[in-house]
Formats: C-alpha cells, structure tokens, sequence
C-alpha cells in the first residue's frame, strides 16, 4: 500500500466518516493514510481536528475518540475564517503548488518559488516569501505547518566569530586563508572550494562524509568515507583527480579551504597530483581555529545535509545511493543568492565556459 502514489486534496466529509469507521476497526494512522492516499500527517492533523473526550461506559473512564462532525465544523470554521481577503484567493492550483513542492522536495517557501521560476510555472495570483509564511503561520495550508518547514519556521542563528591573535594567523597544518586571492573571497571567480567532514559523535562506526562546496556556484560534491583520518582524505581526493582528469581538475579545483582537523593534516598530499606527484593540483587554505564562519558556505550546506541525515546518523548504515539522491537534492535546490537558479545550472555554465567536455560534465553529475 504505501508504494501508491500519495495524493494532496482537502479531506471531504465522506473521507472523515470513513476515517471514524476506520478508526473503530482497529485500523493506525499510517494504515488511514495509506488508504487514503495523503501523507500521514494529514490523518493526524485530522484527528487532532475532531478530536473529544467521552465516556466510556464499559470501564466508565474519559477517553479521546474521533468526530467526523466536529472535524467537518471545524474544517468550515477554517474556510470561512479565511475569508475573500486573501491575496491567494480562489487560486487553488497556486496553493496546492506551495503545498506538494514543501512536502514533496523539502524546501522552503523561498525555493518553491524557485521551483516554479525554472519550471517556468505560471499562476493567476503572485505571492511574495512573507506572505507564504505569513499563510502558514496562520494556519492557511491545510497539509502544512511551521513543523514541515526545513528550520520548522525557527531563524537562523548567527555565527559567533572568534577574534583571533597575531600569533594564531597561520595554521600549523599549512597556509593561512589571509593569504588567498581576492577573487577567492569575492566568489567570483570559479574553481574555489570550501571542504569539511560530516560524521556522528554519537556512533559507534567510523564512516563519514567528505563534502565539498563550490563558493561560485554552491555546488556539492559528497563522498562517503570509510574514516577521517588524514590518509583517507587524500585518497578521496586522488580517487576525484583520476574520475575528472588531471587537466580538468586543475580547472575546477583551483583551491580548497579546509578547517585546522587533524583530517586535513596532510596538506602537501593534498596539494599535490596523484597522477604525475611533480606538479600541484590544487591550493589549500587553512582557516582560523574556532572560525566555522569563514566557510560559511560549507557550513550551509551541511545544514542541508542534516536534513535528510540528522545528528547521530550511522553513515555505515547509509548506502552510496542514499549519498547520491542527497547530493542530487541539494544541487537542484533552487538558491536565493543564485538569483532562484539552482547550483547545478550554474556550475553546468561554468564548466561550458571553461570548454570542459560534455563527458567530464556527465561525469560531475554521475558521480
């Protein structure tokens, strides 16, 4: 049952006396929902929606039971409380475009109108990101709340920055990020990537994710390793020289900034070719201790990772192809700084205006 293809529509009163007969079966939300074909948080906003106390005169306890006639008040109530001044009005195909893109791709508000930027959607009413929060907070959606957004509607915190000293301006480990370019910190230059681990404390295996951010485009690239250590690190590098050519990724990785772990330790390995070890492939810059900010956009993405991977996720219990959809997600995600585009059309530009064949660019998507 749940492999049917799940289906957004506003309950009707038939569908709730349903759920009653169903709930006096024995039948489990997730059963509810199967049968009815919505998303299983649909079935328990609706029970929450009809739900009562009563006696029961069996064991002459109060107990919560399920009215279909209360739920339908309710559910009117809404709609009336509604009312004709909102700007989404009758525009029933904008709002069940908002709904199915937020529950389906994960997304914010912002990036549903992305979505529909580049799927070149086109609806009767225009609504700005306020006024799509300002509905959900109201209780506008009826298959969304503040809890099915990605910050579950919480702002995002700011980073801390930690003032550094004159002696802690050089890492041990390699060169200083005050020694990049300036087309490094301007982003606008492609070819400049941030680079981290995402790991659990929390488990027992030493599996992890090797994740690197472009700082142009924002595109990701996620790597499931085996541990963190230094020599790991290299070897994942060296396996993404050979996939893309030695050529090539001098072009595309012109330089790496990493943080002070003792993963990123073996800064020369890193900086030198595994396929001809006289040359350099890439540059790597050492940011501050205590400094997550200054890759502040590695650091976003690992947010987004956490999405669909949360804290104390055993990466052993993880396969390849899970890390492939979570990269493919977050590439296609449209971004707000990318003007609604997404990371991977930027970066499939980039690649054309650096003549990067269409094989290495199949391979940066395939990978």
């Amino acid at each position: 049952m749940r492999d049917r293809k799940r289906t957004f529509k506003h309950l009707t009163k038939n569908d709730r006396l349903r759920i009653e007969r169903w709930l006096r079966r024995g039948l489990k939300p997730r059963e509810i929902a199967d049968r009815l074909r919505v998303h299983i948080s649909t079935v328990y906003r609706e029970l929450g929606r009809g739900q009562y106390e009563r006696l029961n005169g069996a064991t002459w306890e109060m107990e919560t039971a399920y009215s279909p006639d209360i739920a339908e008040a309710k559910y009117q109530a809404h709609l009336r409380e509604k009312g004709p001044e909102l700007k989404i009005g009758k525009d029933h195909e904008l709002a069940r475009y908002i709904e199915e893109t937020i529950l389906e791709k994960d997304c914010s508000p912002a990036a549903v109108l992305g979505y529909a930027l580049i799927q070149g959607r086109k609806f009767r009413t225009s609504v700005s990101v306020a006024t799509i929060y300002s509905y959900i907070k109201k209780g506008v959606f009826l298959h969304i709340t503040q809890e099915e957004l990605p910050r579950h509607g919480k702002k995002k915190q700011g980073y801390k920055k930690v003032k550094t000293k004159k002696d802690q301006a050089r890492a041990s480990a390699g060169e200083s990020i005050e020694n990049r370019p300036e087309e490094v910190v301007e982003r606008k230059v492609f070819g400049h990537w941030e680079m981290d681990t995402v790991y659990s404390r929390k488990s027992t295996t030493t599996k992890a994710l090797l994740v690197l951010t472009e700082r142009k485009t924002r595109q990701e690239i996620i790597v499931l390793i085996p541990n963190r250590k230094a020599e790991t690190i290299v070897k994942a590098l060296d396996a993404l020289e050979r996939k893309f050519g030695a050529v090539n990724f001098r072009k595309i990785f012109r330089s790496i900034t990493v943080d002070n772990g003792s993963e990123f330790a073996a800064a020369e390995e890193l900086e030198r070719s595994a396929v001809n070890k006289t040359i350099p492939r890439t540059k790597v810059y050492f940011c501050h201790p205590y400094s997550s900010w200054e890759r502040g956009s590695n650091e976003n993405v690992n947010g987004m990772i956490r999405r669909k991977h949360p804290k104390g996720t055993d990466f052993s219990k993880v396969s390849a192809a899970e890390i492939a959809r979570t990269e493919a997600w977050v590439n296609s995600y449209p971004r707000k700084i990318l003007g609604y585009m997404s990371s991977e059309i930027m970066f499939r530009q980039c690649l054309r205006e650096l003549e990067i064949g269409r094989a290495v660019q199949q391979e940066c998507r395939d990978r």
